[in-house]
């Protein structure tokens, strides 16, 4: 069974620092691709960051580029979200995904999701 776990949201303040954890099971780890996404309250979900477990190749999304930094442990099956410079529009709701297929921003690729952690950014 596959299984996804994010963990790591809270109540931060503006400027903030916060890392998310998302820990895989019942995949090939070292031959996958996760994604972390998010959903603010009435609006769709949409691609924060991605990489290649196989290459370490990442991607950003523009909104956070240079501020978030995704990184995976193969050793503990384990990706990382490390969020520096909080903005309250970062508020929302954070998935991590993961998908067999190549890594994108675009959750319709990815085929495997976890519960989702809420991160709340104050001003």
């Amino acid at each position: 069974e596959v299984q996804l776990q994010a963990s790591g949201g809270g109540l931060v303040k503006a400027g903030d620092s916060l890392t998310l954890s998302c820990a895989v099971s019942g995949l090939p780890f070292d031959d996958i691709a996760i994604g972390w996404f998010r959903q603010a309250p009435g609006k769709e979900r949409v691609g924060v960051s991605c990489i290649s477990t196989t290459t370490n190749s990442t991607y950003y999304a523009d909104s956070v580029k240079g501020r978030f930094t995704i990184s995976s442990d193969n050793a503990k099956n384990t990706v990382y979200l490390q969020m520096n410079s909080l903005k309250p529009e970062d508020t929302a709701v954070y998935y991590c995904a993961a998908t067999e297929g190549s890594y994108s921003l675009r959750p319709f690729e990815y085929d495997y999701w976890g519960q989702g952690t809420l991160v709340t950014v104050s001003s």
